[in-house]
Order: C-alpha cells, then sequence, then structure tokens
C-alpha cells in the first residue's frame, strides 16, 4: 500500500490562520496525522493486480463452465442411446 506525504506545519499553519487556537491546531494535525498513517489506501498497481486475478479467475471459470457442458453433453448423449436402445428392443419384444 502507498503513503501519503502529509505537512503537518502547512496543516496547522491553515488552522492557525482560520482563527483556531494554536494547541487545537496541533491537536487536531496530530490526530489527522495518527489517522492517515492506519489507513490503508490502494494505488493504481494495487488495482491493476486484483483487475488481473479477477481476469485470471473468470478465465478458469470459463474454462471450468466449458469442461462441465462437454461432460454434460456427453452423459445426455449416452443417456439418449441407452434410451433409444431400450426404446427398439421393447418395439422387437412386442
Amino acid at each position: 500500500m502507498a503513503t501519503i506525504t502529509f505537512d503537518t506545519h502547512k496543516f496547522i499553519r491553515t488552522l492557525k490562520a482560520a482563527g483556531v487556537p494554536e494547541s487545537q491546531a496541533e491537536a487536531f494535525s496530530e490526530a489527522f496525522k495518527d489517522a492517515q498513517g492506519e489507513a490503508e489506501i490502494a494505488t493504481k498497481r494495487d488495482i491493476d493486480d486484483v483487475r488481473r486475478d479477477i481476469d485470471d479467475l473468470r478465465r478458469d471459470m470459463d474454462a471450468r463452465f466449458i469442461q462441465s457442458e462437454q461432460r454434460l453433453i456427453i452423459k445426455l448423449g449416452t443417456l439418449m442411446a441407452l434410451a433409444i436402445g431400450i426404446v427398439a428392443a421393447l418395439v422387437k419384444l412386442l
């Protein structure tokens, strides 16, 4: 994950210029810096990695669906051939 630089001095100056007392501005700055340090930020590389993983998963699932479809076709063909054989045998017997 990426880190973001934070200029605490500029942040404090901006708050003081807006009328916030210096002690509060310093407390806000420290709290913001702590919160920012705990945050996890995704980079473009992280997002690209996730996209690549999703694409790999999609290709794998597509291959599995095709394989399942082929197995199902073979099973249905076998059942149809068996059913035709049973019907043909019944016709000869009757």
